[in-house]
């Protein structure tokens, strides 16, 4: 392999989370001289998208303390003050130039051993430009059972070396030279609603690059009691229905297509509201708070999918 190729970055895109923030980054040192034994040199760059550049101090500290011993580990700081997540880890690929490999984390996650290894140990063994792990999650108080019996924050997985069509972004691993030169970028106008990473990697798939699952690399992620309520698994139902649903008409193509996708959109919410309607309705019949809880979020859906046709993008990250 050429010298950059042997070089990862794992880059961390944060906004005013510092405790967090603090807590990952010694894991992640770990995880990068852990890798360092096979001669693989990793560095990590956080990406600040905080204007007032809040993470600056505790990427300072952490990285004055990561220098030391005989191993070791480079921490950059990177701000980035355009708002969105998009902003965030185009930066990311920016900063990510010189190395071969780019990783991405959240700053709300927690790596488990071996993470980053068996993320680089499934991209040599299969040559895909992008390699995504499995994420489990950890909630901050115990769920009720409505948000268990809904199994909202569990994510599937699937066998090592799955052929994916589409990935989200928290816990992947890109080929910076195949991502280059698939001439890719995260889509700024979807930086505050989401989506911005199943349009990129919908559109890597579609160029013919190869995306593959790794069941080994793992990270925690922790769900905080905010979130840990109907009303917010609700509303991110409808905000993911309306994301998917502007993903699937951009990629359309050109104006007649993306008008036939508007219409399949409306009538796919249509669909959807009147199935988890009547779901949850026998949900209530039955006593299955399965079905009240998977209705209800399928019906949250189906009005993001129809707000989409309108034309309607939601800001679910939106600031002040």
């Amino acid at each position: 392999m050429a010298e950059h190729r042997d070089r990862v970055t794992i880059a961390v895109p944060t906004f005013r989370r510092p405790a967090l923030l603090a807590a990952l980054l010694p894991l992640l040192v770990d995880q990068a001289r852990d890798l360092a034994g096979d001669g693989t040199t990793t560095e990590i760059v956080v990406v600040d998208n905080d204007p007032e550049a809040g993470a600056r101090p505790v990427v300072e500290a952490a990285a004055a303390h990561a220098a030391t011993g005989d191993r070791p580990v480079t921490i950059r700081y990177a701000h980035e003050a355009v708002p969105g997540i998009a902003s965030a880890r185009n930066r990311a690929l920016d900063e990510a130039a010189g190395s071969g490999l780019l990783a991405f984390i959240d700053d709300d996650e927690r790596p488990r051993p071996g993470w980053l290894r068996e993320l680089v140990r499934t991209w040599r063994a299969t040559g895909a430009a992008l390699v995504q792990g499995w994420v489990v999650p950890e909630y901050e108080v115990t769920p009720s059972s409505w948000i268990l019996a809904g199994r909202f924050f569990v994510r599937r997985t699937w066998p090592t070396g799955t052929e994916l069509g589409v990935s989200a972004s928290n816990n992947v691993l890109l080929d910076v030279e195949q991502v280059r030169a698939s001439g890719l970028r995260f889509a700024l106008d979807l930086g505050l609603s989401g989506g911005e990473d199943t349009l990129f990697t919908s559109q890597l798939g579609r160029q013919g690059y190869r995306m593959v699952w790794c069941a080994e690399s793992v990270v925690d992620d922790l769900v905080p009691g905010s979130r840990i309520s109907r009303g917010w698994v609700l509303r991110r139902a409808l905000s993911h229905g309306n994301s998917a649903a502007v993903v699937r008409i951009r990629l359309a193509g050109g104006p007649a297509s993306r008008a036939v996708a508007r219409v399949a959109a409306t009538a796919g919410g249509i669909a959807r509201i009147a199935g988890g309607v009547l779901r949850c309705a026998l949900g209530v019949v039955t006593g299955s708070e399965e079905h009240q809880a998977r209705g209800s979020r399928a019906a949250y859906r189906g009005v993001g999918m129809i707000a989409a046709s309108a034309g309607r993008v939601v800001q679910e990250y939106a600031r002040p």
